[in-house]
């Protein structure tokens, strides 16, 4: 029985970091807002604004980008069948 082995480009794995990386980040915003701060970056002079932009920007990507790996996976698994 011969072995067959799926391969994806590399487009899949940049989306698939991509979404993690910005997954991440989006949980880090969304509990330590100060982090911006502690890299001597104050868009916002404090109230806290540029955070939620931050928090909604990279959930906004997070969702994206997983949902285009997934296109990708998919077209990947119904090319190789």
């Amino acid at each position: 029985m011969a072995e067959s082995r799926v391969t994806v480009r590399r487009r899949f794995w940049f989306e698939a970091v991509l979404a993690a990386v910005t997954g991440v980040l989006f949980v880090v915003t969304l509990f330590w807002h100060e982090w911006l701060e502690a890299f001597g970056f104050d868009p916002d002079h404090g109230d806290g604004s540029a955070e939620w932009l931050i928090v909604g920007v990279l959930l906004l990507i997070c969702v994206a980008s997983s949902a285009v790996a997934r296109i990708e996976w998919r077209r990947t698994a119904i090319d190789s069948v």
